[in-house]
């Protein structure tokens, strides 16, 4: 193990600092934009870097390693999550850092980043999935020894705002519950998906986990969301760590899939998913929310997506204390699904189902 020997210097002319060290015969030189102490101790860490554990490739660009990431992604991720950063790393990170050199990477260079895609309106939800695949990126660049740099100081613009969400508002919902038609051709006819939309609002599933529910996931009134079937076609495991979890059904939901059950019945549909397409398969999410626009257009419900039913959900819901809340839609840690359905069966999970039942009840038969 080398020790440093020498200290970063302010380059005036240049605005960063620098510092050279040598190992081996070799000489290295590293820098650091970022004014003041800490880009002194930015300078230093990275030369202490590569003394210590042999920093490669340090004058890569970030456009380079990028590249390199998202091969890494393609290999290791599904579709949606690696389209998802490749639009980050296009855009965002290469568009505005991709010519800066490993060596002269901060973390205001991240955080410049994170301001300009504010500057261009990204929601709030956006600029923290931004901030995400920035870390990330960082991580897998530690990993290949071309940096040494952290960034856990980012921070999102305090003006940042929520993208604009729209519910069914009780009216809608109430129509949204009882009517069971669209209009296809010209034709009045039974829509396909409104039992699984329904199951939405009443359960709070994700698309994704709606469509890639199986019929071996329900039991005895309880069911277990460990998988889902996204945009690209692909089942994966949720869209996150919580995603796994299990949940008692309340009578309404399971009216719902009685009235579902019976209805591939009745069109000659045998399946293993509990709401497939006509092919018995599972429903594309386009074609999810291609039904739905169709079918609140013709019933004179306000615009909704799929996605927006869970909104729904978690809105009419928020009567409920918060932890019941994060235990249905899977904002939770992780639970013991043995240990759920050994001793938790008839107490909290069923206390939750009851409680959501009479809130949906009490709302769908108000005005009646």
């Amino acid at each position: 193990m080398s020790k440093r020997t020498t200290t970063a210097y302010w380059e005036e002319k240049r605005n960063r600092w620098r510092i050279d060290v040598q190992k081996n015969g070799i000489r290295k030189t590293f820098y650091s934009s970022t004014p003041g102490r800490t880009g002194m101790r930015e300078c230093h860490a990275k030369a202490d870097a590569w003394l210590d554990d042999g920093i490669i490739n340090s004058r890569k660009k970030v456009k380079d390693m990028a590249k390199l990431y998202m091969e890494d992604l393609k290999l290791t991720t599904s579709q949606s999550h690696w389209r998802q950063y490749q639009n980050y790393i296009d855009n965002y990170i290469v568009r505005f850092i991709g010519n800066v050199p490993m060596d002269e990477l901060s973390e205001q260079h991240f955080q410049t980043v994170l301001n300009k895609a504010y500057g261009k309106g990204l929601a709030k939800k956006t600029l923290l999935n931004l901030r995400a695949c920035e870390m990330n990126f960082l991580k897998f660049c530690r990993k290949s020894k071309t940096t040494t740099l952290f960034s856990e100081g980012l921070r999102i613009p305090k003006g940042a705002q929520g993208s604009t969400k729209n519910i069914l508002q009780p009216d809608d919902l109430r129509k949204f519950m009882t009517t069971d038609t669209t209009i296809i051709r010209g034709k009045t006819v039974q829509e396909h998906f409104i039992y699984a939309w329904r199951f939405a609002v009443l359960t709070g599933l994700r698309p994704g986990e709606t469509l890639g529910l199986m019929r071996k996931d329900i039991k005895d009134g309880v069911v277990h969301v460990q998988r889902a079937y996204n945009f690209y076609g692909e089942f994966t495991s949720g869209k996150n760590e919580n995603a796994d979890r299990v949940f008692r059904l309340t009578p309404l939901a399971v009216g719902i899939l009685e009235k579902q059950t019976d209805y591939l019945a009745s069109i000659g549909i045998v399946s293993p998913y509990v709401f497939p397409d006509i092919s018995g398969e599972p429903a594309r999410e386009q074609t999810y929310a291609k039904h739905l626009s169709r079918y609140c257009e013709v019933n004179g419900i306000g615009k909704i997506t799929p996605y927006e039913l869970r909104h729904t959900f978690v809105s009419v819901a928020k009567s409920l204390d918060p932890g019941s809340i994060k235990t249905l839609v899977g904002h939770s840690a992780s639970m013991d699904t043995l240990g759920v359905y050994g001793h938790e069966l008839d107490g909290e999970l069923g206390t939750i189902a009851g409680n959501l039942e009479k809130i949906f009840s009490e709302l769908l038969a108000s005005n009646e």
